[in-house]
């Protein structure tokens, strides 16, 4: 017997991502050596005070268990303090924070939880492909708005639509930005409150790559804005701080309404993350080993900037200069697609990218380069991309 998909599943968005991973395996497969610019996976292990911790809390029995629904209150005591160190915010961990198995969950399980079928969401474009994910399974509408170069990759909330604005009911922010590599500021997060305040819009901040800030950046938290918590809730992912990735840890801080909806849908759909995993995460936010690591991992990615983005210039290539994040945003040249031009690199030169239209129509004229090789080998995908004489 075979059993038809329901109807939701068939309009879920393509992974655009897949055919890109199937093209590059194809020319591995065939020998070639592919230098992959085109991946957003941190290429770093996991700290080591990190993985000892969990080896040692993967022994004890009590972990064993099933977890605490809502998570250990460990690690909401560990999140509120981490933001409390970083960002001057002060959090209230049972009401103000709620436990994700990595931030995709929460950004994608968020219109289940706080929206209803029919009612509108706006989303930037470029943007994170998995926003669109929770539009389709919300059965919730969406509307654009544009980032710009000429406005440094921040919206400008005076092109939005007032009508628009007014019908909206939540909207998702994301600095430092996937794809642009832009950043924001606390002036900018002020002007988001005062915009959410004015149009009654909720505001959800994916800080995914808040601790990767470049030339000694320090990335504001959109909760720093006066107000924040009153409109809305930032989401935190271990991933890339801690290069944690694979063990699918996150957690969502601020508004306390909106937290008990993404608490409460977690209730029906999850019995929260390994317990250990939770309590190396305690000590992936608390351990003093952790400002040593992760400053060495900027300094790491700031390098790996420096080196692409001079190679790149120096044919002629000319980024736009990415204040955070571990990618740049690199324009295509005249004549091609975002998809072309990155058939061609692939191609011709074995240097795999990502094309900026699978992050929105605004990002056609660009393609996405991920930092996550060592610079020599992005000086390489440089030199095999001059010899096509396309700058």
């Amino acid at each position: 017997m075979k059993f038809e998909e329901s109807e939701l599943l068939k309009n879920l968005p393509t992974q655009f991502f897949a055919t890109l991973v199937a093209k590059v395996n194809k020319k591995i497969a065939a020998g070639k050596d592919v230098i992959n610019l085109g991946q957003g996976n941190p290429d770093q292990p996991t700290f080591d005070y990190i993985v000892k911790a969990l080896q040692e809390q993967a022994l004890r029995p009590i972990n064993h268990k099933y977890s605490q629904f809502r998570g250990l209150h460990e690690l909401k005591v560990a999140a509120a303090k981490f933001y409390k160190d970083q960002y001057d915010v002060e959090l209230e961990p049972e009401s103000e924070v709620a436990i994700l198995g990595g931030s995709k969950i929460g950004l994608v399980e968020l219109p289940w939880a706080l929206m209803n079928p029919g009612e509108l969401l706006l989303l930037p474009d470029p943007g994170y492909p998995d926003y669109l994910s929770g539009v389709t399974l919300g059965k919730v509408n969406y509307e654009t708005f544009p980032l710009r170069i000429e406005n440094d990759f921040l919206p400008d909330y005076d092109e939005i639509d007032k009508e628009i604005a007014k019908k909206a009911k939540f909207i998702y922010l994301n600095y430092p930005n996937n794809p642009t590599g832009a950043v924001a500021t606390k002036e900018f997060y002020e002007k988001t409150v005062e915009f959410a305040q004015e149009n009654n819009v909720g505001v959800i901040s994916d800080f995914a790559y808040g601790a990767l800030g470049f030339d000694n950046y320090q990335n504001p938290s959109f909760l720093q804005a006066k107000g924040a918590k009153d409109v809305g809730i930032e989401m935190y992912t271990f991933s890339k701080t801690f290069n944690m990735a694979g063990w699918r840890i996150a957690f969502a801080v601020g508004n306390s309404s909106m937290i008990e909806a993404i608490n409460l849908i977690q209730d029906h759909l999850f019995v929260s993350v390994f317990p250990a995993i939770q309590e190396a995460a305690v000590t992936a936010l608390l351990d003093p080993q952790a400002k040593v690591e992760i400053n060495g991992l900027v300094n790491k990615y700031e390098q790996r900037r420096n080196a692409f983005v001079s190679a790149a210039k120096k044919i002629g290539w000319n980024a736009f200069v990415p204040g955070g994040t571990f990618y740049a945003w690199m324009p295509v040249p005249k004549g091609y697609t975002s998809e072309s031009f990155a058939d061609l690199l692939l191609e011709k030169a074995d240097v795999a990218v990502a094309p900026g239209k699978g992050f929105g129509s605004m990002g056609d004229s660009y393609v996405r380069i991920g930092l996550l090789v060592e610079p020599e080998r992005l000086v390489e995908a440089v030199k095999r991309i001059e010899k096509l004489k396309l700058f």
